[in-house]
């Protein structure tokens, strides 16, 4: 594992390097047929593979890279409910009945994430102890507010903490109050897809990494997927590509990656805190964002090092400018630490759709896509996995999500771009005064 992060240049990952190792995979260099192809090796295309192979299904899963080289190795690792927009704003934009069968199933989501990790005896520092929504000033507590009633109308066990109680959970200075989702928790997130995968070998799943998908052909009732040195024929396809759809050129079936704007997300994680320090930073291990306008996120891992994230690409003329912020900020939020010393640094992309909503596609004859979780990778990823495994075996209402059609966003390459430079310049003045 450590040849293949040296050939993709993947930095300092906390994940890569705490990770138990994936199930041994060798690249695909013949010809082999399936019931199901799945392209893709994160968090959908491995719960799918699962899924469809616990149904007695052929599958073969093919990976570009490796497991888990997008953005299951490079989640924060929060295992939230629902997505990240509220839920009468779903329901406004997808329709009342759509919208709650929608709510209903990523409500759900971290009791489907957590049941898998321990049927499976997944070693992925799972707790499950909920999330926190930390809110930023008064307009930041009038948001989580309105979303604890929202939720609280479908029976979640969401709560608004004041901000003493917000600081009694967190250590953290300076936030208005804090929304306590018990529904949810946090994992390694790299650590989950790798016990995906094991599992799914476990079930017959023929699994080929370094194995991109570079042509596809449609051949009497099947699809026969070209690779550069083998092919797939099955009658049946999942794209499970999402935010790194554009990863190989001339892929086909990217269409999908044309309604996403990429929004980088970056994380630094330090050297583990001594134990008295550890102590009073999130004793109970709960995952936290917050309101903010450029959002920022903090976590610990089970070797007590204290993990801060935020919007923004590490690249050369960037990640002095996100290093200074987050020392600034982790000096502000928890004044206890002294002196901060990162250990691992790294960043991902997030696919962020025009209404902040996943998409369901047919993309081709029998090939079905699910894209765009909008910053809730892990457990809208494990849902819709098993969702389309349970379609694709002729479970008629087994989707949450109602089909689209592909509609590109025009704007999404600038859009993007505003992003990566707005959060740098917002980062370099951030917290200075």
């Amino acid at each position: 594992m450590a040849d293949e992060r040296a050939r993709y240049k993947i930095g300092p990952n906390l994940w890569h390097a705490t990770a138990p190792p994936p199930p041994q995979t060798l690249m695909l260099d013949t010809d082999v047929t399936a019931d199901v192809a799945i392209i893709g090796g994160g968090f959908t295309g491995l719960s799918a593979a699962l899924h469809l192979a616990e149904q007695g299904v052929g599958v073969v899963l093919i990976e570009a890279r490796m497991i888990g080289f997008g953005g299951s190795g490079r989640n924060v690792g929060l295992v939230n409910a629902g997505m990240w927009t509220k839920p009468a704003d779903l329901i406004a934009s997808l329709g009342k009945d759509p919208g709650e069968r929608l709510l209903h199933a990523l409500g759900d989501g971290p009791s489907l994430v957590f049941d898998l990790i321990e049927r499976h005896e997944i070693a992925c520092e799972a707790v499950r102890n909920g999330t926190l929504h930390m809110a930023v000033g008064v307009d930041g507590l009038a948001d989580i507010t309105d979303r604890q009633a929202q939720w609280a109308a479908f029976g979640a066990p969401v709560e608004v903490l004041d901000a003493d109680r917000a600081h009694g959970l967190t250590g953290a200075e300076g936030f208005a109050g804090g929304l306590l989702d018990r529904r949810a928790g946090t994992i390694q997130p790299l650590a989950y897809a790798h016990g995906l995968a094991h599992a799914a070998v476990k079930a017959g799943v023929r699994v080929y990494t370094e194995t991109p998908l570079t042509g596809a052909a449609r051949e009497g009732a099947a699809w026969v997927l070209k690779t550069p040195a083998g092919r797939v024929t099955a009658p049946k396809v999942v794209l499970a590509t999402n935010a790194y759809g554009s990863l190989v050129d001339g892929m086909p079936w990217s269409a999908p990656a044309s309604e996403l704007t990429i929004l980088p997300y970056f994380q630094f994680a330090t050297k583990p805190l001594s134990a008295n320090v550890a102590a009073t930073i999130l004793p109970e291990r709960q995952g936290c964002w917050d309101t903010g306008m450029v959002m920022t996120s903090f976590r610990m891992d089970q070797q007590n090092r204290l993990i801060f994230g935020s919007i923004g690409r590490l690249d050369a003329v960037a990640t002095g400018t996100h290093r200074g912020f987050a020392e600034r900020s982790l000096a502000a939020l928890f004044p206890q630490l002294g002196a901060i010393d990162f250990e691992y640094w790294w960043d991902g992309r997030i696919g962020m759709t025009t209404n902040a909503l996943p998409r369901l596609h047919t993309v081709a004859p029998d090939v079905l896509s699910v894209s765009g979780y909008n910053g809730r990778g892990i457990a809208p990823g494990t849902v819709f996995g098993r969702a389309l495994a349970h379609q694709i075996t002729g479970g008629a209402h087994a989707m949450p999500l109602d089909e689209t059609p592909v509609t590109p966003d025009p704007l999404r390459t600038v859009k993007s771009a505003f992003y990566h430079v707005g959060a740098q310049a917002k980062h370099l003045i951030d917290r200075r005064f």
